[in-house]
């Protein structure tokens, strides 16, 4: 059986966005839920590599530590004000083509 990503969501990712991955079978873990609220942006990088977790984010600071030699599982980003169906669909289809050993120390930019 192929391996499928887990994400990681940042603090600010609409609950919505959760709720529709989730619905479509996407094993999700908030910064809530993982009672890392307040953490630090590298301390959600460990986090996440350390449970095999691609984080998402909207927030740019994860491209800085990412371009600093962060280690991580991977990082997805997309603008803030993008739709909750676009985030859903961006993540989808990264679920759908890639698997967890393609995201480590990666980036993709929806």
């Amino acid at each position: 059986m192929v391996k499928k990503i887990k994400y990681y969501t940042d603090e600010h990712v609409a609950k919505s966005v959760v709720k529709g991955l989730r619905r479509r079978g996407v094993d999700v873990l908030t910064v809530v839920e993982a009672n890392m609220l307040g953490a630090s942006d590298e301390e959600h990088l460990i986090k996440a590599r350390n449970e095999s977790r691609v984080f998402f984010s909207q927030d740019d600071d994860f491209l800085r530590l990412h371009s600093d030699g962060h280690q991580h599982s991977g990082i997805v980003y997309m603008h803030q004000g993008a739709t909750v169906g676009d985030v859903i669909r961006g993540l989808m289809l990264i679920y759908q083509v890639l698997s967890p050993k393609d995201m480590v120390n990666h980036i993709e930019y929806l």
